[in-house]
This record gives C-alpha cells, structure tokens and sequence, in this order.
C-alpha cells in the first residue's frame, strides 16, 4: 500500500473516502465536509453511532463512498488508530482518501499511517484462494510530512517481524531465519555477521547448545551492528529466537504447541526495531544479539537435571527443558557483555505466568531500576503498545538456587514465574543498565480487530523504535 500526502483540494472521484464520527454521531474535527449530506435515516438504518469498532458505508456525492468510522467520545492516537485500521479492510476500491489527519490530537497523522498499514497487513504466502486486500494508494489529506515517514518506517518492520512470525517452522529453520535477517539489515546499511554451530561451539554458548541439542536443525547466532556517526549513546537488544518449541523432553501438551512458531517473536521484534533505527537515520549506535534454535526432542536432547555451562555467568541446571528460553538469552547477554552498551534490552515470548498476571494484551517490563523501567515505559505509551512494569523481586532469587550447579532455570513454586525468569536473565545481564520484556501475551494477536490483525503482531518494535528515539532526543 502506497501512501500519499495530498492537497484538500485532491480529486476523491472514485475513491473512498474515510471519515470519523464520535459517539452521538458528532462528525470530528476536520471532517465535517465529509460527513455533511449524509442521510441520517442511512445512519439510523446502520444503527452506527459512531462507537468504537463501529463502521458504515453510505452514498456520497463526490466520492464512490464515504465510510465513516467510529472513534468513541474522545479522538485520540490510539481511537484514531484503530478506526483507521478497522475500515481500511473494508475498502474495495485501489483508492482511499481521508482527513482524519486532520483531528486536533496529537501524532494524529501517525496514528493514521500505522492503523491503515497495520490494519491492512495480510499474510497471505500459503493462501491459494480467496481475494487479497484491495487498496493500492492510501492518501492523506495535508498530513504532517514527517510523520508520514516515521509510521510508515515504523508499521513497515512491526509488518516484516509479522511476516517472519507467520511463517510455518517448516519453512523457518534457525539457518533460514539468520538469512532473512541479515539480509533485511544488509539492505539496511546494517553490518552483520551469523554463527554457524562451529562458531558458537568454539565460543563456548553451552546453553544455547544445550537447548538445541534435541534438533537436527542447526543454531545460529545473529549479531547486528548499527553505527551511524556523531552516536549519542549505544543501544543493545537481545531477542529469543526459538523457531519452533515443543518443550523438549519436558514436552508441552498439544494445545499449547500450536502457537510456538511463534517463539521466536523477540528475535524479529529485535532484528525489526534495528533496521528500523537504521531506515529513520537515528544517531544511535545498536548492537543486537539474536541466538536461534528449534528446541526439539531427539535422541541427543537435554535432559532434565543436566547441567549446562554458559558462554559467561553462573551454571545452569536444567530442571525444566521448557523453560529455554531463559537458557538462550543467558548466551545471548553473556555476548552482549562485550560490547559494554549503555542500555540492554531483551525481548522474549518468555512466561505463561506473564500472559495469566496481565492477559493476552499487556506486556511486562523488569527494569535494573526504577528509572529503566520508566523509560521503557514512556517509550511504550508513545508506541501505543500497552506495558505493565512487574517487580525485580530480590527476595526470591533464593528459590533459584541449585545443589548441584550455580542456578537451576525453574523454581519449585508454581507462583511467580514471570518475576523468577526475569531474576534468571539478571544473573547475566551484568550490572548496567538493562530491562526484560516479557510479550508471551500480546505476541500474538487472538482477533482481528482495530489495527491488529489475527496472528503475529509484531509486538515490541515500535516501543524498541520509540526507545532508540528518545535516547537521541536527551540532552
């Protein structure tokens, strides 16, 4: 889908033309032209009242539609986004128009941008029938210009770590998900270069090894440099790349096996958020660590009570092969320690403890301090993905403590899991500054609705994005 600004005297023949209304079917600011004329008793009949997720098409006599939107009582960025993503699937012309740029709300044209672009994201790779989505130019009517750029740059790669996320692990091994990277980065300006198992043997990442013992698909371990000039800080990103988890020997039941092609949806918001920081030019320097693996059953895999050396940090006793996650971004941080940034932050579907304590739409956040944590956080809110900080609770670290190795990767306590894991990772997370990003909830996207779509949502790029741009907005 193209996207276009134009002049508020553009031609709309032919096209459609979106306009919002809020609830009592008041027409917002900036489309009353549009909304004027429109027959009452058409609105009535549609019974739309301009309520959140509610849509209607009627007559217009410039335009081949108009389709209004609702937006709720109030306009805001995430209304505006989500009634731009809901009636963009429904256009069935190649053009639409629309000014609810215009909206007096702020980022309003990025809000826009990012509803008919996320909105609009089809995976249709293995479709064989049934009709893609129509529209081929989507304009805006004297929108902010540079805005434009950076949600098209934004929903760009949040869509390209869907469409990684998509992909079956059939057609997604760790070797084939390195490649599709590094090939996206290089693209990007983005220097690279993969671990094969040979380089990651000889470095020792015992428990990236450890969790892919099972696999007869070999690892890969991904480092992307970004380095522009006149830097004004260094950012690290560490994302779980678990192509496909069945559990290990700890198997996990059929149910909860279905999504876990979706494991690896850190590594793509990571590998995302940095060609996104490259695209938008940002003076932030970015390293990002992505180890890969399948974590499988075979003759050869981890057994429970095994015990595994990291490239760096404490031992690790396995109790629970399911809980791997956590053993590859041990390596990965272990690896992150050597270019010394100023922030790391990783990212991992990690927890279903996560997913029960905040549900399937908030992500949590540990912070180091108090301070990361909040700029997690803001940066967050500016992205409009829901956050959640949770408690680095020292007090419980106890719980991981091992008889036979340094630390054992489960608790007994089926309690807590979220904030046990997160104690895990800072035992190799060093003693900077660094932050923990559980998206095991909204990592995947249950109903199609607003400007999320059924399936991968590409969750924690944007945030990634809005982290690196406040870094090179500070003093």
């Amino acid at each position: 889908m193209e996207i276009k600004n134009v002049q508020p005297d553009v031609d709309i023949a032919g096209s459609t033309l979106i306009a919002g209304a809020m609830t009592g079917r008041v027409p917002v600011s900036g489309s009353e032209e549009a909304v004027m004329g429109v027959d009452q008793a058409l609105l009535d009949l549609a019974k739309f009242e301009g309520k959140p997720g509610q849509v209607a098409i009627v007559p217009h006599e410039r335009a081949a539609a108009l389709l209004l939107v609702g937006i709720g009582d109030e306009a805001g960025f995430d209304s505006i986004r989500a009634a731009v993503g809901n009636g963009i699937r429904l256009v069935k012309t190649k053009r639409a128009v629309t000014n609810l740029n215009q909206v007096p709300t702020e980022a309003a044209t990025r809000a826009v941008v990012e509803g008919a672009l996320l909105g609009g994201y089809e995976y249709r790779n293995y479709k064989t029938t049934g009709d893609a989505a129509v529209v081929e130019s989507f304009e805006l009517i004297d929108g902010n210009e540079a805005e434009i750029t950076e949600a098209r740059i934004a929903s760009e790669v949040t869509n390209l770590a869907r469409d990684w996320v998509n992909t079956p692990a059939l057609d997604m091994a760790p070797e084939t998900l390195a490649e599709r990277i590094t090939t996206a980065a290089g693209e990007a300006g983005i220097g690279f270069e993969t671990w094969d198992v040979e380089r990651i043997t000889d470095e020792g990442l015992g428990a990236l090894l450890g969790v892919a013992a099972g696999s007869d698909r070999s690892p890969s371990l991904v480092v992307l440099e970004y380095q522009p000039e006149d830097q004004k800080g260094h950012l690290g990103l560490v994302g779980k790349g678990i192509t496909f988890d069945t559990g290990g020997l700890s198997i996990k039941t059929a149910p909860f096996m279905e999504e876990m092609k979706d494991d690896m949806s850190g590594a793509a918001a990571v590998a995302a958020a940095t060609i996104g920081i490259a695209r938008l030019g940002l003076p932030i320097r970015v390293t990002a660590v992505i180890p890969l693996t399948d974590n499988a059953l075979g003759g050869n895999a981890t057994r429970p009570g095994d015990v595994l050396r990291p490239i760096s940090g404490p031992t690790i006793e396995v109790l629970n092969t399911d809980a791997e996650g956590r053993l590859i971004l041990a390596d990965g941080l272990g690896v992150m320690s050597r270019y010394t940034p100023d922030l790391v932050i990783d990212v991992a579907t990690l927890t279903g403890a996560a997913r029960i304590a905040l549900g399937d739409r908030i992500a949590a956040v540990f912070g180091s301090d108090s301070e990361v944590a909040s700029q997690v956080l803001a940066a967050a809110a500016r992205a409009g993905e829901p956050f959640w900080e949770l408690p680095l609770f020292k007090e419980y670290r106890k719980q991981l403590d091992s008889d036979v190795a340094d630390i054992k990767n489960v608790t007994a306590s089926r309690y807590g899991g979220a904030i046990a894991a997160a104690l895990f990772l800072a035992e190799y997370a060093g003693d900077g500054r660094w932050a923990h990003l559980d998206i095991a909830g909204p990592a995947r996207t249950r109903e199609t609705v607003g400007d999320l779509v059924k399936g991968a949502s590409g969750f924690g790029a944007r945030t990634l994005l809005e982290v690196a741009k406040g870094m090179a907005e500070s003093p």
